[in-house]
């Protein structure tokens, strides 16, 4: 049975995916025109944590996913662990005509593997390719980067809403594979245990990092 909340629909799994990068590569518009379908043009800075969620059919699997979106700034950083605690999957955010949150993502990519579990499903995405004029970030430089780091990646526009939805489907389908995988071992190896139980938040197990990340690209 799915779970089942006053007032709130039905789903089989919660999972917890956090947005991170620097401030003003947009982060918060992904989060809206994934979860709103909005694009804000003059939105602020995120101050502090926000989250918005939604639910969304993934290989016949009723999904509730949990965004969580925190400012890029330095001083904001003393969040991290409450922030990254529970996360499946992670959405490491770049503009790709700023070189330097480019450049920052191996240091949040540190951050995130230091502090979430060392299961987490992570892509890496390139944003704002509506402005073509202005790239500074070449494709085939970010492609390489997530190869080497074992990382899914997309680019995206949440203004055109260019693969926004495709960024989300595709690591929402690779967590719910490693969450299967683990339930399929777990009550194959232990036939007194219950297994994962549907609807419950599932932490990722170390039994599932042998799955083949996606790769994509405009």
């Amino acid at each position: 049975m799915a779970r089942k909340g006053i007032g709130e629909e039905e789903y089989d799994y919660l999972f917890k995916v956090v947005l991170i990068g620097d401030s003003g590569v947009g982060k918060s518009n992904l989060l809206s025109r994934f979860t709103r379908n909005e694009f804000l043009l003059d939105s602020k800075s995120t101050i502090g944590v926000e989250f918005a969620t939604r639910t969304l059919q993934v290989e016949g699997r009723t999904i509730k996913v949990q965004i969580w979106d925190t400012a890029g700034q330095e001083r904001y950083r003393a969040i991290t662990s409450a922030y990254y605690r529970g996360a499946l999957g992670a959405l490491l955010v770049y503009d790709v005509t700023k070189g330097s949150s480019f450049e920052n993502v191996s240091r949040w990519l540190k951050e995130l593997r230091d502090h979430a579990d060392s299961n987490i499903v992570i892509m890496l995405i390139g944003n704002k390719t509506d402005l073509k004029h202005l790239r500074v970030v070449a494709t085939e430089d970010a492609q390489g980067y997530a190869e080497t780091e074992g990382l899914s990646f997309i680019e995206t526009s949440a203004l055109e809403a260019t693969n926004v939805e495709k960024a989300f489907q595709l690591i929402l389908a690779e967590i719910y594979r490693i969450v299967s995988k683990k339930n399929v071992s777990t009550e194959a190896g232990a036939s007194s245990s219950a297994g994962v139980k549907e609807g419950q938040t599932i932490n990722v197990a170390a039994d599932a990092s042998g799955g083949k990340k996606q790769c994509c690209s405009t």
